[in-house]
């Protein structure tokens, strides 16, 4: 079980933290450009964690070539870290993803994902996440998922 406890930061604290865009992502439900972001296309192992709260979201195991511009992963790394919510703006109706401690706005999911992984897309803007390159887990705190990366 992890033991780290996970929070959300103020918005005074977030403002000084983030960037513009990832404040407007995480904290006002926006979207980033999409192939104009940073892990769109990343390929290198390891966890991408709430750019706000640090909370485990995703694993590069998981991640995959949408073609949508944006990272697509076909689950969370702990369901329990990611909440959904139904979101009726922009005259559609879509599910949101959000993380649980930091609540920050991540995305929205879809089920137009690979079949054989369960069929659901987790099109996730870059902005909300920050990644941890496996060989950086032990140090960085995540230490529990090295192993994920050492089979």
């Amino acid at each position: 079980m992890n033991k780290k406890i996970y929070s959300k930061k103020s918005k005074e604290e977030l403002k000084k933290i983030l960037t513009p865009i990832q404040f407007q992502v995480t904290q006002e439900n926006s979207t980033e450009i999409p192939f104009e972001n940073e892990f769109w296309n990343k390929i290198e192992d390891g966890i991408y964690v709430d750019i706000n709260s640090g909370e485990p979201l995703f694993t590069s195991f998981d991640k995959f070539d949408s073609g949508c511009g944006w990272p697509s992963f076909t689950k969370p790394l702990e369901e329990e870290h990611v909440k959904e919510n139904k979101d009726v703006t922009h005259r559609m109706t879509r599910t949101e993803v959000r993380s649980k401690y930091g609540d920050s706005h991540l995305g929205h999911v879809f089920p137009d994902g690979p079949r054989e992984t369960g069929g659901l897309r987790y099109c996730i803007n870059s902005a909300a996440l920050k990644f941890i390159p496996a060989h950086k887990l032990e140090e960085e705190g995540y230490g529990q998922y090295s192993e994920l990366f050492n089979k």
